[in-house]
């Protein structure tokens, strides 16, 4: 043990208020329990039982061992999304907090905690467990949550969320609280309901990404989370990843075939199942599950246009509407 030394807390400062704010102390990462991590970043749980009736923060935190020139853009984003963060106030989207500056210059972005696990920490959780599709009900819930947070991102804020996927769903307790995080590729929308400046890119995550995210020069509008939106219910009917898995392939199969996935990936044909809908096996899931597999369908139409908006579908899911019939007044 020589040589070890007892990781210190960092002291931070309240970061965009003209350092009159009053500070504020993150522990240091090994002091924190790791909710999770993305590309360049990572997700703890900072406990603040020690203040009056002080709930949890969920602190973002840039990799330490990111090479310098990606911790300058991953700071940049941090820094974006903080501001996206600072304008959003929804039961269904995870709040800001804090953004705070060490000693060392790199940035901490503190944010509502929003749950211990994300929705594709579940996914993975049961189907480990061996077992099938969420229960109907709970999907439709998850369904219901996160469509009225994208319809408060869509026609309220004018933002595209523009990496919708189970693993920027989080969920408290026993989905007690479904909330959308990461907004970090956020996207301004027009009065439209198109990405506003010409110069954006939509970064996404490839599997979830629709169709007009994968052309050069393609429309982009808040259809595309709708179509990533269809294909996180289809995650928690199929317990798998969009074009990468396979749903009802036996575990046993899968984990011999394991050494042999890399060897056997066809590229060319995963590539052209980009944009598309998976196959979804909708006798096998039953008849409670009719209506989930009906706005599965009618999101990830090829076709923009044909999908619903957010707010159709909270409509239709607030009203027991028929879901089949959302996509037909969408605006042309």
């Amino acid at each position: 043990m020589e040589g070890f030394k007892t990781p210190q807390m960092s002291r931070m400062r309240s970061f965009g208020s003209g350092g009159g704010g009053t500070p504020i102390n993150i522990p240091a990462s090994p002091f924190m329990k790791k909710l999770g991590c993305g590309t360049g970043v990572s997700v703890y749980l900072m406990d603040r039982a020690g203040k009056l009736n002080a709930s949890p923060w969920a602190i973002k935190k840039i990799n330490s061992k990111c090479a310098s020139k990606q911790v300058q853009l991953y700071q940049k984003r941090l820094n974006e999304e903080a501001e996206v963060l600072k304008g959003i106030n929804h039961p269904n989207v995870v709040g800001f907090r804090a953004l705070v500056t060490a000693k060392d210059g790199s940035k901490c972005l503190a944010m509502e905690f929003g749950g211990e696990k994300s929705l594709n920490d579940l996914i993975e959780k049961r189907k480990e467990e061996g077992l099938l599709a969420f229960p109907a009900a709970r999907i439709e819930k998850v369904a219901l949550h996160v469509a009225r947070g994208l319809q408060y991102l869509h026609n309220e804020r004018r933002l595209l969320h523009g990496d919708m996927k189970s693993g920027n769903v989080v969920i408290k307790g026993d989905f007690d609280a479904v909330k959308i995080c990461d907004v970090g590729v956020s996207l301004q929308l027009d009065e439209n309901m198109r990405v506003s400046d010409p110069e954006a890119e939509y970064v996404g995550t490839e599997p979830w990404n629709p169709k007009e995210a994968l052309e050069e020069g393609g429309d982009i509008t808040d259809k595309a989370d709708i179509f990533s939106y269809g294909l996180t219910l289809w995650e928690m009917m199929t317990l798998a990843m969009p074009h990468l898995d396979n749903p009802g392939v036996d575990d046993e199969e899968e984990e011999g075939e394991e050494d042999s996935m890399e060897e056997s990936f066809d590229e060319d044909a995963y590539y052209a199942r980009l944009g598309t809908r998976p196959a979804l096996d909708a006798e096998a899931l039953g008849d409670c599950y009719r209506r989930m597999v009906e706005l599965f369908y009618v999101c990830t139409e090829e076709d923009p246009k044909k999908r619903p908006s957010a707010a159709q579908i909270v409509k239709a899911l607030e009203s027991n509407a028929p879901l089949e019939k959302t996509a037909a007044a969408t605006e042309v």
